[in-house]
């Protein structure tokens, strides 16, 4: 008996064919039959699969040697006119995946696609050989296959190859999207997103560009002189942010331990033994709700600088993202969802957080620095404020409602208050606000910087103020951390350091509004559950 007490399904699903091996596809088979899946198409397919092996045709053999890429063939020879191919001894060995085919008979014409592009290709019965020809005309849109031929051009121009064998690598038990349609459902397309790779070519073009964003950062980074290194992804202590972590256990020490929400703390410890310039590019994770802009694991990297300040790393940003910019997507303006979003550097916007309240927001002083006023303006919008909570955090909070939406072009937003701050150094001139930007553009927060608070004892005092308003009620306030304390206490000279979402990054550079549109496999319901 399975787990909920039915006996499994043992039914003999019939083909349209009558094979001996049909009964290796039968577990297959009751399978999409239970899950609602199977069909007349993919029964068709199954049978051409028997009808193959009978035939002696192998399903996924593995001793095709794929030669060139697509993209190396038309950059070579897209120039090329028909005659001169024709006096050309070409030959290629191809690999991929057939995306679509017309048949006329005696030949057939498919396109096909490799991870660098997608071809033509030119099939005929005279060039395979009638049995090898009635072979191919069981390949199926969406099998993969290795072909060899040269070169030709079609009547209408086109670059083709013109094929002397096409042996069949893998074959496709489901079909394909249907072309002119591909995958409409958005909650597909992220949770089948092996699929969405195929049929959908931004898709593609979007991981293919994260890819160079990452590269092009970590070459900025390196060419600034910082060591790239690696910190633990399971912690004692949650730290680093403000968020509420995942919980995990080891078994052979008996102990909890949080899977990483930021790598702050360890990297800053080994500013203290001496490495002055470090990044790390990492996976963190926060146990909140997703949304648009946020999944529970996500990409940051984040930086620390011996000797700097905050003002420093405000530079440094703008010449990032104006490097990555201009050698990802070749301009350091870039369209962003209707706008264009200008990244030159000097064009960038700074401003303090409370005068962005007044200047932004359209908030009066008396409205923000009354703790009162401020929590009825907060709760006129409809938003929560919890017991206790600082008047830092309803400031805030007025900050996301009123400010954060509005600032389109890039901006830093630095002098935060102290009391969301606890691990930024103090202005030296008001201590009741912190040496720390945050950066917001196209409507959304992109990286938070500070010069780092060095203070052991004025960092205890914090820490136990946070330990405060956790034992009150706050889940995401920042735990005691003795062992970074003590790291202080041996001396971390001054440094400022900062965290960027690289997820928010892709966003912005490949014009993508959600942040699912960015991460290969986001975070989803378990498929079937309401609301999946």
């Amino acid at each position: 008996m399975s787990k909920k007490g039915k006996k499994p399904n043992t039914k003999q699903i019939k083909l349209p064919v009558k094979s001996p091996n049909v009964e290796l596809f039968q577990p297959m088979l009751r399978a999409l039959q239970d899950s609602g899946e199977l069909n007349e198409v993919m029964k068709n397919r199954v049978g051409k699969a028997c009808t193959l092996l009978d035939a002696d045709i192998p399903l996924f053999p593995n001793d095709f040697r794929q030669e060139a890429h697509i993209v190396d063939i038309v950059d070579k020879y897209d120039a090329v006119d028909g005659d001169e191919l024709e006096g050309m001894d070409l030959s290629f060995s191809l690999a991929g995946r057939i995306v679509s085919h017309r048949s006329f008979g005696k030949v057939t014409f498919f396109h096909l696609q490799d991870v660098s592009g997608k071809m033509q290709v030119y099939a005929a019965r005279d060039d395979l050989g009638t049995e090898a020809y009635q072979v191919f005309k069981k390949y199926d849109i969406g099998d993969i296959v290795g072909v060899t031929g040269g070169l030709f051009r079609t009547k209408t121009g086109e670059l083709t190859v013109k094929v002397s064998d096409v042996r069949l690598l893998t074959k496709s038990m489901r079909p394909l999207p249907e072309k002119y349609h591909g995958l409409k459902d958005v909650e597909t397309r992220y949770r089948q997103r092996y699929v969405d790779l195929i049929v959908t070519e931004r898709t593609k073009d979007i991981f293919i560009k994260r890819t160079k964003i990452v590269r092009e950062f970590r070459r900025f980074m390196e060419s600034r002189g910082f060591m790239e290194v690696e910190t633990p992804m399971m912690q004692p202590i949650a730290g680093g942010a403000t968020a509420r972590p995942f919980e995990t256990h080891h078994n052979a020490l008996d102990i909890k331990l949080y899977m990483r929400i930021a790598p702050e703390l360890y990297l800053k410890r080994l500013i203290v033994g001496g490495f002055e310039r470090v990044f790390e590019i990492n996976r963190n994770f926060r146990n909140e709700g997703t949304s648009t802009q946020h999944n529970p694991e996500f990409t940051m990297c984040e930086f620390y600088w011996a000797y700097a300040t905050f003002e420093d790393l405000m530079d440094l940003t703008e010449e990032l993202f104006a490097h990555v910019a201009q050698e990802v997507c070749g301009s350091t303006v870039v369209p962003y969802q209707g706008e264009e979003i200008d990244l030159t550097p000097g064009n960038w916007h700074r401003m303090s957080f409370h005068e962005s309240l007044e200047k932004i927001g359209g908030i009066e002083p008396e409205w923000y620095r009354d703790y009162d006023k401020a929590v009825a303006l907060v709760q006129k919008e409809g938003e929560k404020v919890v017991d206790g909570e600082v008047l830092g955090k309803i400031q805030a909070k007025l900050f996301d409602l009123f400010v954060e939406p509005k600032l389109i072009q890039p901006h830093f937003i630095y002098h935060y208050p102290t009391d969301i701050s606890p691990l930024s150094r103090r202005n030296d001139k008001n201590p009741e606000i912190t040496d720390r930007f945050e950066l917001f553009m196209s409507g959304r927060e992109l990286a938070n910087a500070f010069s780092e608070l060095n203070d052991p004892v004025d960092q205890r005092v914090r820490f136990e103020a946070q330990v405060a308003e956790k034992e009150a009620g706050d889940d995401e306030a920042h735990a005691m951390d003795d062992d970074y304390v003590r790291a202080l206490e041996y001396g971390m000279p001054p440094t400022a350091g900062q965290g960027i979402g690289i997820d928010r990054l892709v966003m912005l550079l490949t014009d993508s509004a959600s942040i699912r549109e960015v991460i290969l496999f986001p975070l989803l319901k378990p498929e079937g559950s309401a609301g999946s």
